[in-house]
């Protein structure tokens, strides 16, 4: 059976960032007692109602601010997993963090629990910086954490950074990437600040109180971010994602891996989005409206709807190979290969898409790689993805092919 992933997330926040438009509430940590009750519930629910344990290579724990949660509800959601999914031995699990909100004690106790990767929120290096972003900590408390993370025993431990927010200059950027380097981390990830509907930045924005995000300049740091991380060893697998290798590994996210291969995830929790069996899923959004529905499980439901799903999709076959064009052509030197394509639809990706991939090879945005042959973005294409997937997605299904 093919391994799928657990995505758990965890809606709550000391405060809600300005630029931030998830499912996350500040000022309601009190229901976190009976949220992890509800969690688990969902948890033992959809083990039991999958008919047999899916095996499960990932766990995430997203948010939010899931170090919120104390070690011992972080420890109870585990072994709630463990006893109702079959989690292999070596699975990767994943926990976000706000560098202000974790202790030498807490981290070591996460460790202990199974929590074996961290994934800590950087963002910038520069004090105005995490004040615009409105964030809880400052560059000193990044670098406690990430050394009270590897004497609690972490050595799988990313940061996550944010270019392209006013005021930041090239050389601000190149400052904030020199000081998350000093820190060691094996992983990296680097986001274009983007302004999002309805958020403070917006309000902002129009309000000409913060200039919009200059493109060309987030273009240029882009290009300098993939440099710098060359020249530092790191290896850029995903448009926004860089890691080092070790033991002839490289230190990937494996699931984000999972969602970028389009292969199924369970999600979990207040407003969790899942992919399994067939059907794209969405959670209720509310914290006091999850809690409420994981009080009583629902009656005749079929998998993988659970107490808590408000939206069930079915995925027919044309969106599937849609999605997973959108999804693979995030992954600079993976892509979507050609044989793993074909061995999924039973279709080759040239019978699909043959014109619009010659087309958008000659205005320099895909190549073909070889040894495994695989259609991918080029450098000047990662610059241009969103234009690049829009050929992909939206379509009306070929009547010929027989999809």
């Amino acid at each position: 059976m093919q391994p799928t992933s657990l995505y758990i997330h965890i809606p709550f926040c000391q405060h809600r960032c300005a630029y931030c438009d998830f499912n996350t509430y500040a000022g309601l940590e009190a229901r976190i007692p009976a949220y992890v009750d509800a969690l688990c519930r969902e948890i033992a629910w959809m083990g039991a109602s999958s008919g047999e344990k899916l095996p499960v290579h990932t766990v995430f724990f997203g948010g939010g601010t899931p170090t919120l949660l104390s070690p011992d509800q972080a420890e109870r959601i585990l072994n709630a997993c463990r006893e109702h999914f079959s989690l292999m031995p070596d699975a990767e699990i994943s926990m976000e963090a706000n560098p202000g909100t974790v202790s030498l004690e807490s981290l070591r106790r996460l460790r202990a629990a199974g929590v074996n990767r961290l994934s800590y929120g950087m963002q910038s290096a520069h004090p105005d910086d995490l004040r615009l972003l409105e964030r809880i900590h400052d560059t000193y408390d990044v670098i406690r954490a990430v050394t009270w993370a590897r004497q609690a025993g972490f050595d799988n431990l990313s940061l996550d950074l944010i270019f392209g927010r006013p005021f930041q200059s090239l050389e601000r950027w190149r400052q904030t990437l020199e000081t998350a380097l000093g820190l060691h981390p094996e992983h990296l990830s680097l986001y274009a600040l983007t302004v999002e509907h309805g958020t403070p930045f917006q309000t902002w924005a129009r309000r000409g109180l913060v200039p919009l995000p200059d493109d060309d300049l987030a273009a240029d740091m882009y290009d300098f971010a993939t440099d710098r991380l060359a020249q530092a060893g790191f290896r850029q697998y995903e448009i926004s994602n860089w890691a080092r290798e070790r033991g002839g590994r490289i230190l990937t996210c494996q699931h984000n891996l999972q969602y970028w291969r389009n292969q199924p995830y369970l999600g979990l929790g207040a407003g969790a989005h899942g992919y399994l069996a067939g059907h794209r899923t969405i959670n209720v959004a509310a914290i006091p409206a999850y809690i409420e529905r994981c009080r009583v499980m629902p009656v005749g439901a079929a998998f993988p709807v659970g107490p808590a799903t408000i939206q069930a999709q079915p995925i027919d076959r044309w969106t599937e190979i849609q999605e997973t064009m959108m999804t693979g052509l995030r992954l600079t030197t993976e892509g979507v290969p050609a044989a793993a394509f074909d061995a999924r639809f039973g279709i080759s990706l040239e019978r699909v898409f043959g014109g619009d991939i010659d087309r958008l090879i000659q205005q320099g945005l895909l190549e073909w790689a070889s040894a495994p042959r695989a259609l991918r973005l080029t450098q000047r294409g990662r610059l241009l993805g969103n234009a690049v997937f829009r050929q992909f997605v939206g379509r009306e299904k070929p009547a010929d092919l027989g999809i």
